[in-house]
């Protein structure tokens, strides 16, 4: 269901850590938001011009009910769904659909208030693919031949309960680590599963990790439902928090830290916030209504954050929002497209709208400007597409798994 960088300010250095999964080359997607974790796509070479008719459907799979975005690796597609009280971890051919294999468990569908299934998506690194179940079952697999390597359970392991809207947390790489928030933040060893350390307990939120560096210090940073907190990359340590609330526990957002500056948004008319961590503690630089992301993150680009304002359960009045990133000013907001998603490739907008249409638009400040749009799937999408070597990958809430083919770019 959920289951969100660099620079110097006057007052201290700090930079975004450079992650290990930045070296995948361009042609791999193998965790949510990109290699990057920007949400960014930076192919180009396919065009805007789409065709009347819609862009043509290359294949369609059932991966069962749920809200997994896909990651992509060696032409390998690996995401998640669930049919009839069990749980699947998928790996499909990305140009055939083809299945290659999958692995299936006993879980809960967990279907409160919305249609339930796994949120969280599945993460690629070296040969393994990890994975975390609504229920808090974090399987690190064998990404070719889908042979579980090892296994833990959240609940016994961390001493912790059922998050009310499930674990939908995807588990974040720093070096040698898995790190995710599951009402603890938590280490555990990559190759091993061995916990290296864990947090005091607190209410779980649903959007993953973020690390930073201060000092020569990597820090996490992490939205709970209680609040904005950073602690040691080395082990868990607390250094700073800021109470956050949120009404129904719904947190379900990853912090964008760029420029030593660090945003969250939260829906139920919450709103954002832009934080400054300065002598252990964090300065509040502003907080306004303006962007309410209820669970799907917006995107940095260029300056200005733009993301899906307002709650699915008011989707008649939910818009698309461009703000300024550093003074949190309104630029425009555009309605129309429910409480969908949407992430960016070559200066554009892609959004998939809660009905399941595809729409582009130019990302820019200035006005919201759509240059095309196709009929892509039906029922709720709330799940982010992934455009990758000239195709859009995505899912529906039902487990209707589409990839479509955009034109080339013949200039």
């Amino acid at each position: 269901m959920k289951s969100s960088l660099f620079g110097v300010v006057p007052f201290f250095l700090i930079h975004t850590f450079v992650f290990e999964a930045a070296e995948i080359q361009g042609a791999d997607w193998p965790t949510w938001m990109g290699p990057d974790l920007t949400g960014i796509s930076l192919e180009s070479g396919w065009s805007a011009k789409w065709p009347e008719a819609g862009l043509p459907t290359v294949w369609t799979q059932n991966i069962g009910i749920g809200f997994s975005s896909v990651s992509i690796v060696d032409g390998r597609l690996y995401t998640m769904g669930h049919d009839r009280g069990k749980e699947s971890v998928w790996c499909l051919n990305s140009q055939t659909g083809e299945v290659l294999w999958s692995h299936s468990y006993p879980a809960p569908l967990h279907d409160n208030l919305y249609e339930g299934g796994p949120g969280a998506t599945p993460v690629v690194h070296a040969d393994c693919v990890y994975t975390l179940s609504i229920d808090g079952r974090l399987l690190c697999l064998d990404r070719i031949t889908g042979t579980v390597i090892w296994e833990k359970l959240l609940q016994q392991d961390l001493g912790v309960g059922f998050p009310d809207w499930g674990f939908d947390s995807t588990p974040f790489i720093l070096n040698d680590q898995l790190i995710l928030q599951a009402g603890r933040l938590v280490s555990y060893d990559l190759k091993t599963g061995r916990k290296n350390w864990q947090t005091s307990r607190h209410t779980a939120g649903y959007g993953a990790v973020r690390a930073f560096q201060q000092d020569d210090k990597t820090l996490l940073a992490s939205l709970d439902n209680d609040g904005l907190r950073i602690c040691q990359a080395t082990d868990g340590t607390q250094v700073a928090f800021a109470k956050w609330d949120s009404p129904f526990k719904t947190n379900s957002t990853t912090p964008i830290i760029h420029d030593g500056l660090i945003y969250i948004s939260t829906g139920y008319n919450i709103g954002c916030g832009l934080f400054r961590l300065q002598n252990g503690r964090l300065e509040q630089i502003y907080a306004n209504r303006e962007m309410r992301n209820h669970f799907n993150n917006s995107i940095l680009y260029n300056g200005h954050v733009y993301g899906v304002d307002g709650n699915s359960n008011l989707g008649r009045v939910v818009t698309i929002t461009c703000m300024d990133f550093e003074t949190g000013k309104l630029n425009w907001k555009q309605r129309g497209l429910g409480c969908g998603s949407l992430t960016i490739a070559d200066g554009k907008l892609l959004i998939l709208s809660e009905d399941g249409t595809l729409v582009l638009a130019d990302a820019t400040p200035e006005e919201f400007r759509e240059v095309a749009r196709s009929p892509f799937l039906t029922g709720r999408c709330w799940t982010v597409p992934v455009l990758l070597n000239g195709k859009i990958y995505g899912r529906n809430a039902a487990g209707t798994l589409k990839c479509v083919q955009l034109p080339p770019d013949k200039r």
